[in-house]
């Protein structure tokens, strides 16, 4: 039984689902948008929402955890801490929309677009 288990196990062992949301992740800060199924967009969302949260302050313990975080990209924290947080400054969450797309044409999966507001 699964009583009190928090997120969708999305057909994969636990390194490899961690391993596909960081990788989500990095698109989304990357590309500022992406399109993916609603399910991945679900796992993605908070993770990203949390990043985003967290960069706003923009001091040396925010870029060191953003750094462990993403790979230890510095383009990407820097993308982070100096284009999209400071558009978010004086909103307390909310950065990211889910937009539901049409299913996929091969398996009618549910499909979404995972963007920054």
């Amino acid at each position: 039984m699964r009583h009190r288990k928090r997120g969708a196990k999305l057909g994969r062992i636990k390194k490899r689902r961690e391993s596909m949301v960081k990788n989500l992740v990095l698109s989304v800060v990357l590309y500022e948008k992406i399109t993916t199924t609603l399910a991945k967009a679900k796992a993605t969302l908070p993770v990203v929402e949390r990043l985003t949260h967290r960069a706003k302050a923009a001091d040396l313990t925010a870029k060191r955890y953003l750094m462990k975080q993403l790979f230890n990209n510095e383009l990407l924290v820097r993308k982070l801490t100096h284009k999209i947080a400071p558009r978010y400054k004086k909103k307390e969450g909310g950065y990211l929309r889910i937009v539901k797309l049409k299913p996929r044409e091969g398996d009618r999966a549910p499909m979404a677009r995972l963007e920054f507001v």
